[in-house]
């Protein structure tokens, strides 16, 4: 089960003779992932951009309760790798199309729940649904597409899924200030929207056949423990921005509903511009170098965040924040490289119960810290960067079976 299997030529030939054979028609792998990344920004992102604004000005939350709705979005993360269970009885991609109904459902009806415990309802099957998506995303994406192609390709959906954030972003500025729509009114426009996309692409798309058998039982191996160890840490400072970086924008400097949409379309604006090119960035530099970048940069951003007293500079420090993102897809191409073909459905759910460790125990936790110094949360959130940043540094140059971590003597950078 820990064996290593090393890639041969022939595996090589395989890897780049997928889905050659199939017809040229639109209803191909590639498109299908291209549209479940413009489904899930429509829902995903109008839930995140009114939230904050939602829960202060309906259902009166403090920060403590912030953390809390936070920490219960989180535990269907958590419990991700109960996916493989369920693939027992359904394939992948009919599961997909099941939890985008379910995130989309979850989002239309948000509205009308203005309460604590409404929103933990709502939310929890918002969740759900969201995170078993992004689980056997990550699992299709990684099957479907060769390593030569797979950075760009998936900086490429960073982008469609950021142009229709953009769009969403800008829908919801004109439904919220010119059409004056109510809370509950747009919640259930845009998770319409997606559910209608989805039952779409339920009817349209075949069943894609993937090459490899996945591994129907949980997974762990020794040789991906960096790979884990950066999962987790990723779900640790994920929060800082999702949870608290918002919250701070709307409780500090009083940005209303509108503002945040207006710096979410900044967000991704600059993610269509450059989500590509970071991936092709990642595919020339190679992993290592790029999370280096990505977390040296982070804590800046998060110290600049417990410092920051002026309102546009908080509002440059969130868009900086939200651009590195990006640079996070370097830590599912080094998890492609490493890793063995069958295993990318259990290591995906797998990975996702580690990435979600951190996140259903940090905003109750953080929540109740929040409310004496909202500061040290940020604080708190450097030194995650560092410890991050110090376990980048243990990404081979060149990641691949046999070679997952640097074996490296003090002053050698490893191979």
């Amino acid at each position: 089960m820990n064996s290593v299997e090393h890639s041969s030529p022939q595996n090589s030939q395989v890897e780049q003779s997928k889905f050659v054979d199939q017809p040229k028609t639109w209803k191909t792998p590639q498109n299908f992932l291209l549209l479940v990344s413009i489904v899930v920004p429509i829902a995903f992102s109008s839930w995140m951009a009114l939230l904050n604004n939602f829960v202060i000005e309906k259902a009166v939350f403090t920060g403590a309760d912030i953390g809390l709705l936070q920490s219960v979005r989180e535990i269907p993360g958590f419990l991700a790798f109960t996916v493989v269970f369920v693939l027992l009885f359904i394939r992948e991609q009919k599961f997909m199309i099941v939890a985008l109904a379910m995130l989309s459902l979850g989002v239309a009806i948000t509205g009308f729940f203005p309460s604590v415990l409404g929103l933990l309802m709502t939310t929890l099957l918002m969740s759900t649904g969201f995170h078993y998506f992004e689980t056997l995303k990550q699992s299709l994406s990684l099957q479907w597409l060769n390593k030569d192609e797979a950075p760009e390709f998936l900086g490429k959906l960073i982008s469609v899924g950021a142009l229709a954030s953009l769009l969403t972003y800008g829908a919801l500025w004109v439904m919220l200030e010119v059409a004056k729509l109510t809370y509950w009114q747009v919640y259930l426009i845009t998770g319409g929207i997606a559910l209608v996309i989805t039952l779409f692409m339920g009817l349209a798309f075949p069943q894609f056949e993937s090459t490899t058998i996945q591994n129907k039982n949980l997974v762990l191996r020794k040789r991906y423990w960096l790979y884990y160890a950066l999962t987790f840490m990723s779900g640790a400072r994920r929060q800082i921005f999702t949870v608290f970086a918002g919250f701070l924008m709307v409780e500090k400097f009083h940005y209303s509903a509108a503002d945040i949409t207006l710096l979410f379309l900044i967000n991704y604006a600059f993610n269509f511009l450059f989500a590509k090119k970071i991936g092709q960035f990642i595919g020339v530099v190679g992993e290592r170098k790029a999370l280096i970048f990505e977390y040296c940069g982070l804590i800046c951003v998060f110290v600049g965040y417990a410092l920051v007293e002026n309102s546009h500079i908080a509002a440059g420090l969130y868009v900086v924040d939200h651009l590195f993102f990006a640079l996070a897809l370097a830590v599912k191409t080094y998890l492609q490289k490493i890793a063995d073909p069958q295993d990318m459905a259990s290591t995906a759910g797998v990975s996702f119960t580690i990435n979600h460790i951190a996140a259903v125990v940090i905003p109750v936790t953080f929540g109740l810290l929040w409310l004496h110094s909202p500061a040290a949360v940020f604080y708190i959130g450097a030194g995650m960067a560092v410890v991050s940043l110090v376990l980048s540094c243990n990404i081979p140059r060149i990641p691949k079976p046999g070679n997952e971590v640097c074996r490296f003597k003090w002053g050698s950078e490893g191979q």
